[in-house]
């Protein structure tokens, strides 16, 4: 033997022989993949992807905005009534309910009946106009004339309720 791998048979390949792969000029068994339009698809489907992204974080965003501003014409609208509902009761002579309007800490650092013993002795309140509530501060001013026409203006300090989350009067300047 010399060696030499004898020629395959016509018509075929050599049993255990792999058949040759096909010279050049043969077709590819798949078609080319197209390149036509590749970068408008790609440009269209990442101006979705941002439409998207922008719609999901604006919305977001809008709702955190929203929130905050339903928040604080809450507290204004509260600030606003509970100062009301305490010089009503004040004018009215139903020092136990103005009691009724004050802080935890208020009514710690004053029993009912002291509280109703010195408004009952202060100079009676006649009117009142309550003004805007400082979301900053929590304060209202409140611009009072007494019975005898002399006026003020008063500073209402406002605190929010930590189980009812309501504001309430905590103090008068």
């Amino acid at each position: 033997m010399d060696g030499s791998v004898p020629p395959p048979p016509p018509g075929g390949s050599a049993p255990g022989v792999p058949t040759p792969p096909p010279g050049p000029g043969v077709a590819p068994p798949f078609a080319a993949p197209p390149t036509e339009g590749g970068r408008s698809r790609l440009w269209l489907g990442l101006g979705a992807g941002a439409l998207a992204l922008l719609l999901c974080c604006g919305g977001g965003g809008a709702a955190v905005v929203g929130l905050l501003v339903s928040g604080v014409q809450a507290i204004e609208e509260q600030g606003r009534t509970v100062s009301g509902d305490y010089y009503r009761a004040l004018v009215d002579g139903e020092f136990g309910r103005a009691y009724d309007q004050l802080c935890e800490d208020a009514r710690r650092r004053e029993s009912r009946q002291e509280f109703e013993r010195r408004a009952a002795t202060e100079p009676q309140i006649a009117s009142y106009r309550v003004g805007e509530v400082d979301t900053t501060t929590l304060t209202v001013p409140v611009d009072v004339t007494f019975a005898g026409g002399t006026q003020e203006r008063q500073q209402v300090v406002l605190k929010q309720d930590q189980q009812t989350g309501g504001m309430e009067v905590c103090g008068v300047n």
